[in-house]
Parts: C-alpha cells; structure tokens; sequence
C-alpha cells in the first residue's frame, strides 16, 4: 500500500509587482494556515517518508513549514524544477518513480496541475476547486509507485484550510 497526499501550496502574496511567478511568496494568511494543516494530517496519523516540491518560493516554503510541523527534517525536501506548473502527466512521472522505500509522500506543487492530477489519479475526484493549501489524501493497492496509473488511486480524504478547525 502506497499513500500520496498531493498538496498546493499555501496562500501567496500578489503584493510584490518586480518579483516573478517563481519567486513570490506566501502571506499572512498561508504563513497562519500551513501549520494548522500539518497538524490536522499529524492528527490523522501521516508521517512522511518523502517530502517532494516545486521549486518555487510559495511551494518551497509551505513544504517547509508542513516538513518542519510535521518533524521531518528540513534538509530531506527534495526540490525538482519539473513541478513548477507541471501538467498531470509530469506529475504522474514523479510519482511512478518515486523512491520504493518511501510508503507516504507529501508533493507540493500548483494549480492547475495539482487539481487536474488529483481528478486523473481518482478517476474523477469531483471536487469543484482545489484551493490553495488543499489536500489530496490517496491510497494506492500496490506495492510500487510505478504501478500507479490514471484512475487507480482511492481518494481517501480532502482537506481544505476553511474546513479545518480554528478555520
């Protein structure tokens, strides 16, 4: 059994009209909320084995914060370039060939490929949006992250900021 939670990152900041996409990032609000999620997955019951995200500053520093709420250590992140705006099929690229030893891993990316690849992974998740800072919650039957194909993942729970407690 396999466990893939698929995060976007936590709210940015629009405040900063010379930075680029890539660098901006996060406000108050997604400074406040991204350790109120961690400890609603701590409260489920998730420990990451692998924590993976864009490279961009808003993703960086929600992974960041959830890896350091969560105590995995900070220096384990692993940054790849390719989930910068990546569409589904990178995305699925990345999981199938995650490292076998890892059991649960958190990916941190953007919309719309986070929100397009959890509706690919579940078959159709149903899920209207997927906001900043929501959770893809998945289970996958299979003993190796490269068996996981569209549509094989079970969509155990979708987590949103405004749905947490003290939200």
């Amino acid at each position: 059994m396999k466990e893939l939670l698929l995060i976007r990152h936590a709210k940015s900041d629009w405040d900063h009209p010379g930075l680029s996409d890539h660098d901006r990032p996060l406000n108050s609000r997604g400074l406040n909320d991204a350790p109120r999620m961690a400890a609603a997955l701590e409260q489920r019951g998730v420990k990451p084995d692998a924590i993976i995200s864009s490279t961009a500053v808003r993703a960086a520093s929600t992974a960041t914060i959830l890896a350091e709420a969560m105590k995995f250590p900070r220096e384990s992140i692993i940054f790849l370039p390719e989930l910068y705006l990546a569409p589904p099929r990178t995305i699925l690229r990345v999981i199938q060939q995650l490292d076998e030893a890892a059991s649960t891993v958190l990916i941190f990316g953007h919309n719309p490929g986070m929100h397009e690849t959890v509706d690919l992974l579940s078959g159709d998740s149903g899920a209207d949006a997927f906001p900043t800072l929501a959770v893809a919650r998945f289970e996958f039957p299979v003993e190796y992250w490269g068996q996981i194909e569209p549509g094989s993942g079970l969509l155990v729970e979708l987590l949103i900021p405004r749905n947490l407690e003290g939200g």
